[in-house]
């Protein structure tokens, strides 16, 4: 079975470089993208994304805009997308679900509770 692909969004490399070095040695490829531009460079050519982890606070486009744009494509219309965001204020976890995210997970990342979360959505 190969491995599901995941694709970080994240304009921090070293959470890029930390998320990716432990989900891939749990057996997931990773795709990393540093900005929404290449994001949407590496979705239009790798079409079988199986789940984004989209970081919520970006210089350029960030995820509570970037959201309803991956929507928009048709390959990744219903693509799990899991907020992730050092934003953990009341009520910032129903406010990234409103934006269209599937699952929210604050920062600093607690692995456990990603792949928990991340087996909801992908087998």
């Amino acid at each position: 079975m190969p491995a599901k692909k995941i694709l970080i969004i994240d304009d921090d490399n070293r959470n890029v470089f930390a998320l990716s070095a432990v989900l891939k040695a749990k057996g997931f490829e990773c795709l990393k993208a540093l900005g929404m531009e290449e994001a949407f460079h590496i979705l239009t050519a790798t079409p079988d994304v199986d789940i984004i982890l989209l970081d919520m606070m970006m210089p350029d486009i960030d995820g509570y805009q970037a959201i309803p744009l991956i929507r928009a494509r048709e390959q990744n219309r219903s693509t799990p997308i899991i907020a992730v965001t050092a934003q953990a204020m009341k009520g910032d976890r129903e406010r990234c679900l409103a934006a269209g995210a599937d699952g929210y997970i604050s920062k600093p990342v607690n692995i456990d509770e990603l792949l928990n979360l991340m087996s909801t959505f992908i087998q």
